[in-house]
């Protein structure tokens, strides 16, 4: 197949062209740059234009680009941003996939877990309605409904919806592992939220199934089936790097530091399981945290 991939040099994007290209596959490059080069083709969200000639020859479509989440402050300017990242990309291919007479059929674009809000200890599954009254809900709405085009056109349209990813080389593992080796880590504030995680290669398996599956459409979690609340995650990350985890970070503390951020991503519960995204055939690598993280981590693998 020939995928078209946007946010190519991503954490996922890059282990999913990787991926993908190993698996035999020809990735088409979707990048702002003005001289995009072999194996790419130009696009502008924030300018509404994008080589319809090009995405035409792709299969599929991968669509990971958006302004990063994580930022010191989510200033009025940095929201803005960031929802119209998302909405303005996502629909300028939705119409142009639409258009097309004999272009790409499917259309996997991201999301994020924080589509469901802050919902405690209520099991979520891709049914469930979204949460209100935080941002991030507002953005993964409104992020999917601009893919609408597509699913009208009778285009296979996926969200995946990602968790925790977890990897060394990205996210909340990189910033962690370091301080619980030197055993500095802890649960945030209470503990008691849910963090539904995932690992990296997990997370580009579901991208690829979604791909190439006609089964998988509309939303999956890219969860594993078995999330754990904080405090579960810190005491089993301690665990597998043979360290105590006696130093709590109390809740003001990252609010402090970076505002109603800390509150949507890292106080926030969302306890996810990933029903239709098993049930469309795929199944996870690492369903479980700490022969996980003793992956991750080139830790021995506990017994049993």
């Amino acid at each position: 197949m020939l995928v078209a991939v946007t946010g190519s040099t991503g954490m996922i994007g890059s282990a999913l062209v990787s991926s993908l290209a190993g698996d035999g596959h020809e990735v088409l490059r979707l990048t702002r740059s003005p001289s995009p080069g072999p194996g790419a083709a130009r696009w502008d969200p924030a300018g509404g234009t994008i080589d319809a000639e090009a995405l035409a020859k792709a299969d599929a479509v991968v669509h990971l680009a958006g302004r990063p989440i994580a930022s010191l402050r989510w200033t009025a300017k940095v929201k803005r941003e960031i929802l119209a990242s998302r909405v303005r990309g996502t629909r300028l291919l939705a119409d142009t996939m639409a258009g097309l007479p004999d272009g790409p059929r499917v259309l996997v674009t991201a999301s994020g877990i924080h589509y469901y809000g802050d919902r405690g200890d209520e099991l979520l599954t891709e049914t469930s309605p979204g949460g209100e009254g935080l941002f991030m809900s507002e953005v993964c709405r409104a992020w999917e409904a601009a893919a609408d085009p597509a699913r009208a056109a009778g285009i296979r349209t996926v969200h995946v919806r990602t968790g925790f990813v977890q990897t060394p080389r990205g996210g909340a593992l990189q910033l962690q592992a370091p301080l619980f080796r030197l055993g500095l880590g802890g649960r945030l504030g209470s503990g008691r939220q849910w963090w539904s995680w995932v690992t990296l290669d997990d997370v580009v398996g579901i991208y690829r199934h979604a791909v190439v599956s006609g089964a998988a459409s509309g939303p999956l979690n890219a969860t594993a089936p078995n999330p754990v609340t904080n405090a579960e995650y810190t005491a089993t990350l301690a665990r597998v790097l043979g360290r105590p985890a006696l130093v709590p970070v109390p809740g003001f503390a990252p609010r402090l530091l970076v505002g109603r951020l800390a509150d949507e991503l890292l106080l926030s519960s969302d306890r996810v399981h990933p029903a239709a995204t098993e049930a469309s055939g795929y199944t996870f690598q690492h369903p479980e945290l700490e022969p996980a993280l003793c992956h991750l981590l080139h830790r021995p693998t506990p017994p049993g």
